[in-house]
């Protein structure tokens, strides 16, 4: 029986599961190749502690830091999509409950939020 994220531990599940899709998936693993995941993946849990639980610890401003990889690389609605599917994917492989669900809510939100202003 699957259980809800409840703790930092959980996203550190949540992240490795959902990285060790997206590194090699055949639509986004391009935007992964030049990924410091020593640095990134801290950085990438404490945003999602933060989104989570309200934990302090994440510093950064995704927004530019996506506009900028997709001046190297165009990141298409397509994209945006398949990177939903993927982390609800790693949600529903590892937890169920209100938290998950929230989670893979977020997501999508956030998904479509930087689909429209990375677009432009």
């Amino acid at each position: 029986m699957l259980t809800d994220i409840t703790t930092t531990s959980d996203v550190h599940r949540l992240i490795a599961a959902f990285y060790a899709k997206a590194r090699y998936d055949r639509m986004l693993a391009h935007f992964f190749t030049h990924v410091d995941w020593e640095h990134h993946t801290p950085r990438i849990e404490a945003f999602w502690n933060s989104i989570l639980f309200g934990t302090p610890g994440y510093v950064g401003d995704p927004m530019s830091a996506h506009v900028q990889v997709n001046r190297r690389t165009p990141m298409l609605d397509e994209h945006f999509k398949r990177w939903v599917e993927l982390f609800s994917a790693a949600v529903d492989e590892l937890f169920a409950g209100p938290k998950a669900e929230e989670a893979k809510q977020r997501a999508g939100s956030i998904a479509g939020v930087m689909a429209y202003k990375v677009g432009r």
